[in-house]
């Protein structure tokens, strides 16, 4: 269901220091929220974490799960900024796990394995989860119609996993409008398959029927024009550091990930892709 331990492998095992030459310092690989046109990427990825984590309404004593953790660059922000003593994160990915225990972060623990083997040690109170219902639906499994069945299956199992009066701070990549343009759809469909394969993002109506009857939509927000410029900022970094890549993992490497943050910037700015926030709250 959803992408596998192999193919997380080809979207995030690249390298971390590849990824930490053109992501934030914290390395979030997910949509940050500018408050303003001069706003660094820094700090706009501290706005998200920070909205996020008031969507899930945490304090220092929450019981917090992070589903879909990447390199622990929340987990961080919930240990160091916002206090929390007991942060756990899920990755099916052994590169961003090897990170998190680089990184030591009092008070967090993490699990590396699919979202589905994962046993809790208690119930949560407050759970995230930042990109990462995009790998629960295949392409072929929505051309079967089993996107809305994945995904309630999802929010079923985190509504078994949190105790009453549980919030989700939920984050995703929204699939919009079909491309018309030739090139356009043969980029889209490339990164589909070739830098995420296995995941394809949901649709907004989707996610709306998937949460019944386990969690209530209180809110949510449209951040397209976010995403495009991160990616848009991303490019600009990775293209700073165009010869470091070529030289220590290849030309192909380089040129794969210039045309697939073109995608994207092409894809938010065109109405192909946008970003959603929700704040959901546990249906007791």
């Amino acid at each position: 269901m959803g992408s596998t331990k192999d193919e997380v492998q080809v979207s995030y095992d690249v390298s971390n220091d590849f990824f930490r030459l053109w992501l934030d310092e914290r390395m979030n690989y997910t949509s940050a929220v500018f408050e303003n046109d001069e706003q660094s990427l820094e700090a706009a990825q501290l706005n998200k974490l920070r909205i996020l984590a008031d969507f899930a309404h945490i304090t220092p004593e929450s019981k917090v799960l992070d589903i879909g953790c990447g390199w622990g660059a929340n987990l961080e922000y919930l240990a160091t900024t916002r206090g929390v003593k007991s942060a756990y994160g899920v990755t099916l990915s052994s590169a961003q796990m090897e990170e998190i225990n680089r990184r030591g972060i009092p008070g967090v623990k993490a699990y590396c394995c699919d979202y589905k083997d994962h046993r809790p040690e208690i119930k949560y109170d407050a759970v995230e989860s930042i990109c990462m219902i995009d790998h629960l639906v295949s392409p072929e499994e929505a051309r079967l119609g089993k996107a809305i069945d994945n995904l309630r299956k999802f929010f079923r199992t985190v509504h078994q996993w949190t105790s009453p009066g549980a919030w989700f701070g939920l984050q995703h990549i929204v699939r919009n409008r079909v491309p018309r343009d030739k090139k356009d759809l043969e980029d889209v469909h490339w990164v589909t398959h070739v830098i995420f394969p296995g995941g394809l993002n949901p649709r907004i109506e989707e996610v709306v029927q998937a949460v019944n009857p386990y969690w209530e939509i209180i809110e949510m927000h449209s951040r397209r024009v976010h995403y495009r410029r991160t990616t848009f900022e991303w490019r600009r970094r990775l293209r700073d550091h165009e010869a470091e890549i070529r030289r220590r993992w290849g030309d192909q490497v380089f040129e794969d990930y210039d045309r697939y943050l073109s995608t994207c910037v092409t894809a938010f700015d065109k109405h192909y892709s946008s970003l959603a926030q929700y704040s959901l709250r546990r249906i007791d």
